[in-house]
């Protein structure tokens, strides 16, 4: 393992005070024994459910593992799988044929590290191998005629689709290259597969006709990874892979879905900061012409997935209040009717086509990942691989207080073990995004490790969270670090208020939009004894040409950096970094191409220069996404000895 560490204060062991009964790494280990889940599906007549549970791969990276398949009712999951060899493989994206008899499934067990297409029956029998191809494939979709499966795929690749992932160095000239992710259809017989949609389209999402003839297509010209925020909503032929534009929207949007009767697609529009992070209002986009229309106006609620029922109404699953929700919507009368809202954090729903029963994987502060099924608000548990997680964190308050107009809600952490007759220190940790939330979800990394070494950890959704309405989520449009902080700061006074804080001892603490907020922190207030940022931007004007995708600003800025330079500037910590006194951690990977490291460098040489107590830990091989066992442990012991040292 290969860190650089660069320093102008050496960590001095804390303060004298009582042992957390859980030591760090105690706490990092029992986080990271928590398997988690990938994707559920569920069979059209609601009987049977087929999931992916993650498994760590031989470096020690989390890795996409194993399928299993269960009865709703019986609960007596068993291994689909395409290995004869008896060693797992990555394994996932399970689908059910139109008739619920075959499952199709993404497998590497022909060729380790290449994906392909295998189907199995899904009442039980051998596997058998549809395509053989090379490149990246994901997102199975079936024909209503069952002879035909879709699937995304990226031909010829073998690099990881997304920003997360470490960039390949730049060597020699610099050009700009694309490898674009088409639509791709497979004969489930004979496994010939033929391209869709045209080369120079990246297709993000995408969704099949009930006639066959059509694909709706979250789609862009040009890079995938950088021009998300622009994409379009296309109508591919399926048979000549013409395309025809449906909307160009002004914001961002997700999860295209066609009507049952073909003439309509619904879609969710909103700001959306990262692609596969969706949350906004439900549009549906006439196939024929004619104006979109938004079905949520007025809904306090973001979208983050959308079904539709044979009935002709959507089904929506959403951010909603700092939990989760799902409700109904008539696209006739854009009636909204709630079906269920829970504290808890859904990673992914499936409503059964035909029938009352769904299937998702869920977890809350109280109970770990797992898949369940059934009707809705009364699912039973499919599985139990996580009856053994071990909890490192006391009660959890959801707390809601008022920042100007907006009411504004976060959660609370207590530490474990918590004492009422003892004050402690608190740390605030900012979800990354901006546009995101913190959720009612199983704790990990800073969530779980600092509860267990005895500190408050708050959890605020300021103005650019999803789940209170679109409104809200634009609340920070050319903002940046206004109203925000704002709504964080009077979060801090809220926690204060109902728990035994100490106020002289507050941390803060973020990843991405997270460790912005954590460096524009320090330059806005002295209420912090001790920050910690992680792939932080301290230049809004110098991260504009720095990074590979710059096209997220322009709808949170309103302009490109050339053109209105002001905003940019307004909202950089570098310009008020003066101001900055708070002890600060900075944490990066080397090949992060979403925030580059220029960014911490710069960051720390400043605070080094004003004397300002400070160190750079820069993680090498890694992208925005730290992915290595051995440095997310790094990361976790520096950032508790670092509140350690100005906390305690």
């Amino acid at each position: 393992m290969l860190i650089l560490a660069l320093t102008t204060t050496l960590l001095a062991s804390p303060a004298a005070s009582a042992s957390p009964a859980v030591s760090v790494k105690a706490a990092v280990q029992a986080a990271s024994a928590v398997r988690h889940f990938h994707d559920i599906a569920i069979s059209p007549d609601g009987e049977r459910a087929a999931w992916s549970q993650r498994a760590p791969d031989t470096d020690g990276r989390e890795a996409l593992g194993a399928i299993s398949v269960g009865g709703v009712e019986s609960r007596k999951p068993r291994r689909l799988t395409a290995a004869s060899d008896g060693r797992p493989h990555r394994e996932w994206g399970a689908a059910f044929s139109p008739d619920g008899r075959t499952i199709a499934f993404l497998s590497d067990a022909a060729r380790s590290g290449q994906q392909q297409i295998w189907v199995a029956p899904a009442a039980g029998g051998a596997p058998r191998q549809v395509t053989r191809v090379k490149g990246q494939l994901d997102h199975l979709l079936w024909a209503r005629d069952g002879r035909r499966i879709a699937f995304l795929f990226v031909e010829g690749s073998s690099q990881e689709t997304g920003a997360l992932t470490a960039y390949e160095p730049d060597s020699g000239v610099v050009q700009e290259t694309f490898e674009e992710q088409r639509i791709a259809v497979a004969d489930v017989k004979t496994g010939d597969v033929r391209l869709v949609s045209p080369a120079d389209r990246y297709v993000y999402d995408y969704d099949w006709s009930a006639d066959g003839k059509t694909f709706a297509a979250e789609a862009v010209q040009g890079s995938g990874t950088n021009n998300y925020w622009i994409a379009e909503l296309d109508a591919i032929d399926a048979a000549t892979g013409a395309v025809k534009t449906l909307w160009k929207p002004p914001l961002q949007i997700a999860c295209p879905r066609f009507s049952p009767d073909g003439k309509s697609v619904a879609v969710i529009h909103g700001l959306m900061s990262d692609e596969g992070s969706t949350g906004g209002d439900v549009w549906t986009v006439p196939v024929a012409g004619g104006a979109p229309r938004n079905l949520t106006p007025d809904t306090r609620w973001s979208a983050k997935a959308l079904f539709w029922q044979p009935s002709g109404e959507i089904l929506i699953a959403a951010h909603v209040d700092g939990g989760e929700g799902v409700g109904k919507i008539d696209p006739r009368t854009a009636a909204f009717e709630r079906l269920w809202t829970g504290a808890e954090a859904i990673d992914d729903f499936a409503p059964a086509p035909r029938g009352e029963n769904s299937a998702l994987i869920h977890s809350s502060f109280q109970t770990p990942p797992e898949a369940s099924a059934g009707k809705l608000g009364e699912w039973r548990a499919l599985t139990a691989v996580n009856a053994g997680a071990r909890k490192l964190w006391g009660e959890a308050k959801s707390l809601r207080w008022q920042s100007g107009h907006d009411s504004v809600q976060g959660w609370l952490l207590y530490p474990l073990g918590f004492d009422p007759a003892k004050r402690y220190p608190m740390v605030t940790i900012v979800h990354g995004g901006p546009s995101g939330a913190h959720q009612p979800r199983w704790p990990d990394r800073w969530t779980a490790t600092l509860p267990s070494q005895g500190y408050f950890v708050f959890l605020p959704n300021p103005r650019g969270s999803y789940g209170f309405g679109e409104a809200f989520v634009q609340g920070n449009v050319k903002d940046f670090g206004g109203g925000d902080l704002q709504d964080i700061l009077l979060g801090v006074d809220a926690a204060l208020a109902v728990a035994p804080i100490d106020g002289k001892r507050l941390g803060i603490t973020g990843w991405s939009y997270g460790g912005y907020m954590t460096m524009w922190a320090v330059t806005q207030t002295h209420r912090f004894a001790a920050a910690v940022a992680g792939a932080g931007i301290v230049s809004w004007q110098s991260y504009y040409g720095q990074n590979k995708i710059d096209t997220w600003m322009l709808p949170f800025f309103g302009a490109s950096v050339y053109d209105d330079p002001k905003v940019y500037a307004k909202s950089s910590p570098i310009e008020f970094i003066k101001n900055a006194k708070t002890p600060t951690l900075v944490l990066h990977g080397d090949r992060d191409s979403e925030v580059p490291t220029p960014q911490g460098y710069e960051f720390w040489h400043a605070l080094k220069s004003l004397g300002v107590p400070t160190q750079l830990v820069i993680y090498t091989g890694e992208g925005h996404d730290i992915r290595r066992a051995d440095h997310r442990l790094d990361i976790q012991e520096r950032t508790v000895a670092w509140f350690d040292r100005y906390l305690k």
